[in-house]
């Protein structure tokens, strides 16, 4: 199949495929457009059984930060990467260093960070040769700690936020004690994501593959853990999708007790289609790149050289107005959220010349 025929091609602006036969990097970079600033996303380090799982992947992940970066207002364009392979057996510095340079051929057309399967110290060995990273440099909090470029507590804290928001518009409450919500996946996001909630008194019901995260999350959080395919038939007020992509379908669907599908993870959906499927069945539902554009906010505040904590939580935390705009909307107009996030999104690329 062309790359133009590709169901997921969007009028991408650069895909490239990188090759390093020394170090043993396959790599994919999409570009989805630049009208609002260069592309930035995360590099994803993931084993895809074959390249054209890949190629679906990269191009649904761009166009995403494409609409993410737009949304939460940032001077931004939309791009993503992965590395095909096993991060925990594959990865090596010498991967990281070729990726870079690759980066640097493309002279700031596209701008890094980390993703699942790539951390802080690898977007540092990428810095050893392009300046097209971001997501590295420590950054003080506002109780005055020092805390590593990781911009997973920033996405957290705007999914935390969006959970509210899905809250307060879906069940009228201004507080979360008492729900049940149920998290799927426990990772570097999901696990503080679900420290917020039991803070904030949820009870919660938790799956991973990751079996000492979720014996760390029944001891610290006094979590309930239940089995991978077991989640969705649970009852519980919130489902929070924190793993990877296209665990709301139609089958998950039909098993559903929540009644608001609100998490971190990208590709939550795994058709448009679905997301119709979601708003004809009355679920509320914050779409992805709307709710977890905590991080794409923190890596460009460091981007720039204006890193404040207060800015930037300030920003974050206009992921609450944005969603409870598009809830609003999407009632009055009758239209699934997926597509009027979209749909705004659009809007946003046109209405800055």
């Amino acid at each position: 199949m062309s790359l133009f025929d590709h169901v997921e091609f969007d009028q991408h602006e650069h895909v490239s495929y990188v090759c390093d036969p020394d170090s043993g990097l396959r790599a994919i970079i999409a570009i989805h457009n630049t009208h609002l600033g260069p592309a930035m996303g995360g590099t994803r380090y993931y084993p895809y059984q074959n390249d054209a799982d890949a190629l679906t992947d990269v191009l649904r992940l761009s166009r995403g930060m494409t609409y993410k970066s737009a949304l939460a207002r940032l001077p931004l364009g939309g791009g993503k990467s992965v590395i095909i392979g096993d991060p925990k057996t594959q990865k090596t510095p010498a991967q990281m260093r070729a990726f870079g340079r690759f980066l640097e051929r493309l002279g700031g057309l596209y701008i890094a960070a980390e993703d699942s399967g790539t951390s802080v110290a690898d977007m540092k060995i990428v810095r050893e040769v392009t300046a097209h990273v971001s997501g590295c440099d420590d950054k003080q909090t506002l109780e005055g700690h020092t805390k590593s470029g990781d911009p997973s507590p920033a996405t957290a804290y705007g999914c935390f936020l969006g959970i509210q928001a899905a809250v307060k518009h879906c069940l009228q409450r201004d507080d979360l004690n008492g729900l049940t919500v149920g998290i799927q996946g426990l990772g570097n996001v999901g696990y503080r994501l679900a420290e917020m909630l039991a803070e904030a008194g949820a009870h919660l019901v938790v799956t991973d593959i990751n079996t000492d995260a979720v014996q760390r999350a029944i001891q610290e959080l006094d979590a309930k853990a239940v089995g991978l395919d077991d989640i969705y038939r649970q009852p519980m007020d919130i489902f929070a999708p924190c793993a990877l992509g296209a665990t709301v379908n139609p089958h998950s669907l039909e098993q559903l007790q929540a009644s608001i599908i609100a998490g971190s993870a990208n590709n939550q959906l795994d058709t448009a289609e679905t997301g119709r499927l979601v708003h004809a069945r009355g679920l509320c539902y914050a779409p992805d790149y709307v709710i977890n554009a905590g991080g794409i906010i923190d890596v460009c505040y460091e981007k720039q050289g204006s890193y404040n904590t207060d800015t930037v939580n300030q920003h974050i935390e206009g992921i609450y107005d944005t969603l409870m705009a598009l809830f609003e909307r999407s009632d009055r107009e009758n239209i699934a959220t997926s597509d009027l996030a979209d749909t705004m999104a659009r809007e946003r690329l046109q209405s800055v010349s």
